[in-house]
């Protein structure tokens, strides 16, 4: 890896990704008889959205590149946000926090958004 922002970058996403297989497992095996199908399918989109997205961030942390921070952090951010907000309606929090999962999605469509642009700018763009 090339500095501490690459190595920050692949941890952060190794713990988003560790931490969707230990809520995954949670959630098929601890809680699928104590929640309604609609809680289930909340808590199945979270698990799903924050292990894509951390696969994402290691890959762009293993790249080394210095122009992939912000995207991936942008990526991790939301996917916290969008799955940590998913996850806590399923568990009975208040519905209104289901008005800021979309800022987690932004988050991540932000991420993948700016990765496309800079990636299309070229080496040559003095990133």
């Amino acid at each position: 890896m090339e500095n501490n922002s690459s190595r920050s970058l692949v941890t952060a996403g190794a713990s988003l990704g560790g931490l969707a297989v230990v809520l995954g497992a949670f959630g098929a095996h601890s809680l699928k008889s104590h929640l309604s199908p609609d809680q289930l399918g909340w808590w199945q989109t979270g698990v799903q959205y924050q292990m894509w997205h951390a696969l994402a961030v290691v890959a762009l942390g293993l790249s080394g590149r210095d122009w992939v921070r912000v995207p991936a952090w942008l990526m991790a951010g939301g996917a916290a946000v969008f799955s940590g907000t998913l996850y806590a309606m399923a568990l009975s929090a208040p519905h209104w926090l289901g008005a800021v999962t979309p800022v987690g999605g932004l988050l991540m469509i932000a991420g993948w958004a700016l990765l496309a642009w800079r990636s299309a700018r070229g080496p040559s763009a003095g990133r």
